[in-house]
This record gives C-alpha cells, structure tokens and sequence, in this order.
C-alpha cells in the first residue's frame, strides 16, 4: 500500500488489522510533507512532535486491546479556520497571527474523538473572503496538478493537500463554493452538506466572544480522494452537537450505493447567463451520456423558473448583513430588520423552487465552477473562458446558487482539460439527502474518471 495516498477508508482498516502502524501512517504523510509541501505552500501549520507522540499513544492502545474509534490512527489536517486546542488559527489574517482556542470545535473534538490524529492545518484565503488561497502571513497555494496555477479558495490550501498526498482527507467551510471550487480544481472529491447539518460552531476564530453572526448559507464539509471517504467523515461530523442550535436532529443514514440503472439524472451543462468553459460542459454532458448508456434516465433539466443572477446578488446582501451584525463598531445607519426578513422571504422562494426541482429527479449534474484552474492572479481580475474575459466574480456562481438554497452538493472528478488540468463536476441533491447524493457519487465514479494522483507526487 502507498500509504501517502491511501484512502481514509483503507489507512483505518490497516491499522485496525495492524498492517501498518499509526506511527507508520504519520511519517509517511510527514514524508510527503517534507517532499511537497515546500512548492505547493498547503500546509502552513505543522505539529510534527506532538502528532508522533499521539500516534504513539494510538500504537498503544490497539496493542492494549482498547475499542476504537472508525478514524483510529488516521492522520489529517484542518483549513486554517476551525478552533483547535493548542494550535492556532489565524484564517490567514495578521492579527490573528497567534491566536490560540481554548477549546476544540465540535467537529474538531468529533474527528479525535473517532481516534483521528491532528498534524497540522492548511492555507486559506485571507478571512476566507477569495478563490485563491492567498494571504499575509503565509502566502499562496499552488496547485498540483501546475503551481502557476490557484488551488482555487477558500479552502485551496485543504484541496491541494489532500490532492498531493499530505493528508487523506480534510474539512473544508463553504459559504460560496470554497469547499467544491477547489475540489474541483485540485482533482478531488469535496461535499458541501445540507444547510444546518453540520456544526458551525467554532468554525471561525472569534477571540473576543461576539455574538455568532453567520447562521445562514455557510457550511462544513469534507474533502478525500473518494466519495466513499466522504461518507465515512460525514458521518462522523453530521448533527447535533449542543453548540450549534440551528442543527437539525436528521438522522444520518447508512450511505448504499445504488444501481446506477435506477438513477434519475437531470444535466444542465450551463445555467442561463453563467459562463462555463467548453470543455467543461462536453464533460457534463458526456457523462451523461455514459450514464445514459448504463441504463439511468437521464433528461435535460428543467430547471427553476429564477433569475440565478439575483439569487447570486440576494445572496450577497444576505452574507454582508450577516457580516455587518459581526463588527464590534455597528454603522450608524445599519440594516433595518424588515429588510432582513424580506432577504428572508425572497430566499424562501427560491429554496421551495429548487424542492419542487427535486421531486423528478434524484440528482443534478452540472458544472462547479466556470473554469479549471486558472493562473494566480489578483483578485478582481478578468478571467479568460472560451476565449473571452469574465468577471472574476462569477468563479463560484455554479456553486453559490445552491449555498443560498441550502442544497446539498459535491464536486466529483470529471476528467481533465487540454492542458491537463482536472476538471470537476457537481452533483446536488434534496435538501437533508446527503448520503443519497454520495451514494450516488459512488455509483458514478467508475464512470466520471475519479481521483488521479498528480505527476510527480
């Protein structure tokens, strides 16, 4: 087994069965580490010691017969957002350079408490607030697959590690596609859940104890080299938590894979208005073909009578009102709270519309974003599609359309463009239906490409 770039699933079951050690896992991703980390710049905060000493106390406990935790001895790292106990959380912003939590998040805690093992946490956007993973203190984060290239953001530093074999898997946030950007991106795999399905608390530094303003649109999320190691970490994250109250009780089902011949496929190979690079629409509709051919219903989608552009721009207003409630200095003149409750209602419709969609169908495919990697830029920059310059802020529209309807969505591999770069396709399904949609990722896999290790890693 090639340890480095083993899945989630197979690190945990060679431990358990005690093929490999936890120490062993460690220093084989510590290796990749030191090997790659130096060009691709992912990993901006490493605890080499104090994550051996844990592996070693992982050795231990198998070897004393303990139980188990799904995750034991499994190596990870964390965007540089979440609160970590001991270790800092800048969100690549200078004056939360050293910044330390108390405490451990509650999706943190759940992850170690599984038996995973903590090494360190990776670039992100400056306040996560870009598509590039860029910022003061760390710099930027090449990708894989070309280092001229973005890893895209906000979460490029987790997408690039999990691609380059630094870590197996990753949790990413997303308010605005930076969880399936970059998966996309980077080759991988990458799921924004349900809104309210998975624990926000302690998913941004917040030293000064202010009231939790963002509650709407953003979530967390995983990031693997498979949609089955999707599955597993979200399990494991997903649901109430005694922090988060705007968590629903779901429960969190097993995830089945299903035949791919009972699968209802809508395919949108762009959205009205939206710009998307040629070739990354001949590869949503190519593997809706392929999924033709193997027997699913597949149809064009009908998509919701809305104006995406607004839903976009509705959105927008509804993260800086959210953004406005968290500044210790309020305007003078802030939001009145009736325009708060009409974003409210506008977004409701759009929620329901996208509800209905759903009903005739068991998932959508379409593009994540309107390109493939793109070179480092500054941000605001016009961005080159099928020949023609777009504006730089549309990178995340395919995918923020379904954060402001709170859908569930992922980013499988879909292939690679003609300069090699992986292109990334998005699947979304029924609000509160994530294990479906991953099953059905795992159904589609086989036939949409999957992960591929980068040349040279």
């Amino acid at each position: 087994m090639d340890i480095a770039f083993a899945s989630t699933i197979e690190l945990a079951t060679a431990i358990a069965a005690r093929r490999i050690s936890a120490v062993a896992a460690l220093d084989a991703h510590l290796a990749q580490i030191d090997r790659s980390n130096g060009a691709v710049n992912a990993i901006v905060t490493l605890d080499r010691e104090g994550a051996r000493e844990r592996a070693r106390q992982a050795d231990v406990a198998l070897a004393r017969g303990d139980a188990l935790g799904p995750l034991h001895g499994v190596p990870f790292t964390l965007k540089d957002t979440h609160d970590t106990a001991g270790m800092k959380t800048t969100v690549g912003f200078p004056p939360f350079a050293d910044y330390v939590a108390k405490k451990d998040s509650p999706v943190v805690a759940r992850l170690k408490a599984a038996g995973a093992i903590l090494i360190g946490k990776t670039n992100v956007a400056t306040m996560l607030g870009d598509w590039q993973s860029d910022n003061p203190l760390f710099g930027r984060t090449g990708n894989p697959w070309n280092l001229s290239r973005t890893a895209g953001g906000s979460s490029g530093g987790a997408a690039a590690a999990v691609a380059a074999g630094m870590t197996p898997f990753e949790i990413g946030t997303d308010m605005q596609d930076s969880i399936r950007l970059p998966a996309a991106f980077c080759g991988v795999y990458g799921l924004k859940p349900t809104e309210h399905r998975v624990s926000l608390a302690g998913a941004f530094p917040d030293p000064g104890g202010t009231a939790r303003s963002v509650r709407l649109m953003s979530c967390l999320g995983p990031l693997a080299r498979s949609a089955e190691d999707l599955a597993l970490i979200y399990r494991i994250i997903a649901g109430p938590d005694g922090g988060d109250t705007d968590l629903a009780p779901v429960p969190v089902e097993a995830t089945e894979t299903p035949d791919v011949s009972t699968l209802r496929i809508a395919v949108a190979t762009t959205f009205p208005g939206f710009p998307v690079a040629d070739e990354i629409s001949a590869a949503v509709e190519k593997l809706g073909e392929k999924l033709g051919s193997a027997g699913a219903m597949v149809e064009e989608a009908k998509l919701p009578r809305l104006d995406l552009h607004d839903d976009l721009a509705e959105g927008g207003a509804l993260i800086g009102m959210m953004l406005e409630a968290a500044q210790p200095d309020p305007p003078e003149q802030p939001t009145p709270i009736s325009r708060w409750f009409a974003a409210l209602a506008r977004r409701d419709r759009s929620i329901l519309a996208w509800d209905r969609f759903f009903e005739s169908c068991d998932a959508l495919l379409c593009p994540v974003a309107m390109t493939t990697a793109f070179p480092h830029c500054a941000p605001g920059t016009a961005i080159e599609v099928n020949g023609r310059e777009e504006n730089y802020w549309m990178l995340p529209a395919y995918g923020a359309v379904f954060n402001y309807s709170g859908h569930p969505a992922l980013t499988i591999p879909g292939g690679y463009d003609s300069e090699g770069l992986p292109i990334g396709l998005q699947l979304v399904g029924r609000r509160w239906s994530e294990t479906r949609l991953l099953g059905i990722a795992s159904a589609i896999a086989p036939l949409a490409g999957g992960y591929r290790r980068p040349t040279g890693y």
